[in-house]
């Protein structure tokens, strides 16, 4: 009985914390997962040139989910913003226009989340005025 005690009283500590971190003013630990997918994803092209993927998912438990979008902020842009900053400060750049998207997941156990990045390919402006004109016949 006494090492399950721990243990729960260690889960708690971590979920206490987890939770302090996320509902502060900025979602410290959100940030540091989306530079580390950044960052074991960078493929370097040629000398000076390291591409990074451009579309990054994050999912969030439904409290953590509910308490970050609570506040009215922005989430996803606050982590894109900060995730920008991370890739001009190492010199990357993204395989098209950077986006950062935020939901809620039952799949994610409660207080915790999950981050996976995939490259979008990017749309030329030529396309997408094609793609948005009506079709003929």
């Amino acid at each position: 009985m006494s090492a399950l005690s721990a243990l729960e009283t260690a889960l708690e500590n971590r979920w206490e914390a987890l939770w302090a971190r996320m509902s502060g003013r900025d979602p410290l630990e959100l940030v540091d997962a989306l530079r580390r997918e950044c960052d074991s994803n960078a493929v370097v092209c040629r000398a000076g040139r390291v591409m990074v993927p451009n579309a990054y998912d994050v999912e969030l438990s439904a409290p953590v989910h509910e308490e970050l979008t609570r506040r009215g902020d922005s989430v996803g842009q606050v982590l894109t913003d900060r995730l920008a900053r991370h890739a001009a400060r190492n010199g990357y750049e993204w395989a098209g226009p950077l986006t950062v998207h935020v939901r809620r997941s039952a799949e994610v156990p409660n207080g915790r989340y999950r981050v996976a990045s995939t490259v979008m390919r990017h749309v030329s402006a030529v396309g997408f005025r094609r793609a948005a004109q009506p079709a003929d016949g």
